[in-house]
C-alpha cells in the first residue's frame, strides 16, 4: 500500500476518529525523500503513512490545531526546527529503550522530544581547477583574504548557515564570530543567493572557486542528468573548526503531542532506525546514517573520512538566536 498524502486541516480529517493501522505525519522533507521509508515501512507492518509536506508555518499548524490535531510524528531537517517544535510546547518525550539506546546522546534531545535520524556534513565544494588540494582546511580559514572574491554562498541566514555560524560562536565566542563574519562577507564573490546546488553551478561557470553546502547535495547533483556538470567541477573537501571537526547537523523525528495513534507511530520511530530504514537513507537520500554499523553507500564513501565536530547540537542550538541577530548585525547578505 502506498503512502497517501493528506491534508491535516481539513475538518473532516482533523474530527476522524484515530485508526489503528495508520500514522499521519508533518514532513518538512521532500515526498520524494521519505516516500520509499514509508513505503517499506508499510510493507512489512501493514500500517499506512499518511504525509503531508509542511514547507513552512508547521510550529504554527500544529498549535492552531491543538489536541484535535491528526499528526502523530514531525519529520524535519536541522537541530533549530527540531529545538523549534519542542519550545513550542507541541510535542511529547518519549521513552523507547530501542530509540534511546541506538542514537547517540548528541543526536538526540536530552528529554527525548526529538531524535537524529541522519546526520550530514556543512563542507566546501571547491573548483577542481582552481583550487589547490590543501588551500582550505577549515571554516576559520574562509575569512583568509586569500579568497577575496572567490566565495560563493546562499543566504547566511540560511538555516544551514545560521546553524554553521552557531556553532563558530559556540567554539569562539561573539566577537571572533562577528570577525569571521565580516572577513566571510568581505571574501564574497557575489551576493548571497539561491540554494546550495546552485553555488556549484556557479562554481562550474567560473563565478567563485569555492561555496558551503551539505554533502547529500553532491549525490543529488550526480544523480540530475542537468546538474551532473556541475558536480564533476567540484571536490567535497571537510573543513574542521581549529582544534576540533566538521560541523555537523541531522534530520529528525518527533512525536507530537496530540498524537492520535501512538502506539502505531512509535512502531514508525523504531523501523527509521532499523538497519534496513538506515540503509535506505544511506542508498537514496546520501545521509550519513545514525546508527553505528549501518555501511554509508559507496559513493558517500567516495568523498573520504572526516572527523565530526564534538560540540553538541543542543549546544549549537542555543546559540542560534545570537548567531542570527550577529547575521542580521553584520548586514551579511546585503
Amino acid at each position: 500500500m502506498k503512502t497517501r498524502l493528506f491534508l491535516a486541516l481539513t475538518t473532516t480529517l482533523a474530527a476522524a476518529p484515530a485508526l489503528a493501522d495508520e500514522v499521519n505525519v508533518y514532513s518538512h522533507r521532500q515526498p520524494e525523500l521519505v516516500q520509499p521509508l514509508f513505503d517499506a515501512f508499510t510493507e512489512k507492518t501493514g500500517i499506512n503513512v499518511n504525509v503531508a509536506f509542511v514547507d513552512k508555518g508547521m510550529v504554527e499548524r500544529l498549535q492552531a490545531e491543538g489536541a484535535r490535531s491528526p499528526a502523530d510524528l514531525v519529520m524535519t531537517v536541522d537541530i533549530a526546527r527540531l529545538q523549534q517544535v519542542v519550545e513550542a510546547g507541541v510535542t511529547q518525550p518519549v521513552e523507547d529503550e530501542a530509540l534511546i539506546s541506538i542514537i547517540p546522546d548528541a543526536f538526540r534531545d536530552p528529554d527525548n522530544h526529538w531524535f537524529g535520524l541522519t546526520t550530514r556534513a556543512r563542507i566546501v565544494y571547491a573548483s577542481k581547477d582552481r583550487v589547490a588540494d590543501g588551500e582550505v582546511t577549515s571554516y576559520e580559514d574562509l575569512a583568509d583574504p586569500k579568497w577575496q572574491g572567490r566565495i560563493c554562498t546562499r543566504s547566511f541566514t540560511s538555516d544551514y548557515n545560521v546553524a554553521l555560524t552557531a556553532a563558530y560562536m559556540a567554539h569562539h565566542g561573539e566577537e571572533a564570530t562577528r570577525t569571521w563574519l565580516e572577513g566571510v562577507k568581505a571574501n564574497l564573490a557575489k551576493k548571497p543567493e539561491g540554494n546550495d546546488r546552485s553555488q556549484v553551478k556557479s562554481i562550474w561557470a567560473g563565478e567563485c572557486d569555492i561555496s558551503l553546502g551539505n554533502t547529500y547535495y553532491m549525490g543529488q547533483m550526480i544523480a540530475d542528468p542537468e546538474q551532473k556538470e556541475w558536480a564533476d567541477s567540484v571536490r567535497i573537501v571537510f573543513p574542521v573548526f581549529e582544534g576540533d571537526g566538521t560541523h555537523m547537523n541531522i534530520s529528525g523525528v518527533a512525536m507530537t503531542k496530540a498524537a492520535p495513534n501512538k502506539a502505531a507511530a512509535m512502531q514508525l520511530m523504531e523501523f527509521l532506525v532499523s538497519d534496513a530504514a538506515q540503509a535506505i537513507y544511506a542508498e537514496t537520500n546520501h545521509e550519513f546514517p545514525v546508527k553505528d554499523g549501518v555501511a554509508r553507500s559507496e559513493l558517500v564513501q567516495s568523498w573520504g573520512e572526516f572527523t565530526p565536530d564534538s560540540l553538541g547540537l543542543v549546544d549549537v542550538a542555543k546559540m542560534r538566536p545570537a548567531a542570527l541577530k550577529l547575521i542580521e548585525a553584520v548586514n551579511f547578505d546585503g
